[in-house]
């Protein structure tokens, strides 16, 4: 009887065992199928404002952007200068991505993002969000000044508020928008609270900024998306046209001013998801 009993034990163990094995091996697909693989793969988006705002102006295409399942960066733009603004997002990139980098820039940032790039192999794809896109040699002060923006008069004190600051190059100085100008030209499709929330925070760029060349255009080698606001009046549509047809760009237009992020983060983001998952 003791025998019969254990032998009794050991089939039943047995077939315990059997049953354990069988049933990881039929999860293992769907184990495989639910681990984290997917969505490391996917690549981290770095956004970089521009002038006359700051990362607060992103707000509502990171929160898209994070619903969607993709990693989000807002990188720091002090509007300082082309060259050392771009040297601090090369900078960033390097310490605080790894893995493919969709690079976007609004306005002024896109001319930071486009020498940037230029040294940041991981740099995958760069959008632009009506923004500058300049070739080498170019400035944001040569480019406007070609067009017809309502920033490009005669007298320029009565679009901006120019004012020094401690330490500043010669002829240097920082470049505010005028209140009306924030609310006629800048944002003008933007609600009212919002907008005045917008323009008592935003931060100044420099006149040596505005007028310091491009260097090597980094969407001669990377493919890019443009967002064009047909309703932009800093940035007029045909000059974002010519800029983002001359770099190869795939073309989105809408119906918005130079804050189309943040009058339209939906279709903003959409434009940046369709970039992100050309490049995984």
């Amino acid at each position: 009887m003791v025998t019969t009993t254990a032998n009794l034990t050991r089939r039943l163990l047995a077939a315990a065992a059997a049953l354990l094995l069988a049933t990881v091996l039929m999860l293992a697909p769907n184990m495989a199928s639910a681990a984290p693989a997917a969505s490391t793969a996917k690549p981290t988006i770095v956004l970089v404002h521009g002038a006359w705002a700051d990362s607060s102006s992103w707000a509502g295409v990171t929160a898209i952007l994070q619903q969607a399942g993709y990693p989000v960066l807002v990188a720091p733009n002090d509007l300082r200068s082309l060259s050392g603004d771009s040297a601090e997002l090369d900078s960033f990139l390097a310490q605080r991505t790894t893995g493919p980098v969709v690079l976007v820039g609004h306005s002024y940032g896109g001319a930071v993002v486009t020498d940037a790039a230029t040294t940041a192999p991981n740099v995958r794809a760069l959008v632009y969000v009506d923004a500058f896109i300049p070739d080498q040699a170019e400035s944001l002060q040569t480019i406007i000044g070609k067009s017809t923006s309502a920033l490009n008069v005669p007298d320029p004190t009565t679009v901006f508020d120019v004012n020094t600051y401690p330490g500043a190059p010669q002829n240097d100085a920082d470049v505010y928008l005028k209140p009306s100008t924030f609310a006629a030209d800048f944002a003008q499709d933007v609600p009212a609270a919002a907008r005045n929330v917008l323009e008592a925070g935003q931060l100044p760029i420099t006149l040596n900024a505005l007028g310091e060349p491009s260097t090597a255009p980094a969407w001669k080698t990377i493919p890019s998306w443009a967002v064009i606001g047909t309703a932009d009046k800093v940035l007029p549509a045909a000059t974002q046209l010519a800029m983002a047809t001359r770099a190869h760009a795939t073309i989105t237009k809408i119906n918005a001013s130079h804050l189309s992020l943040v009058s339209h983060p939906l279709q903003v983001a959409g434009v940046i998801l369709t970039a992100a998952r050309s490049v995984y």
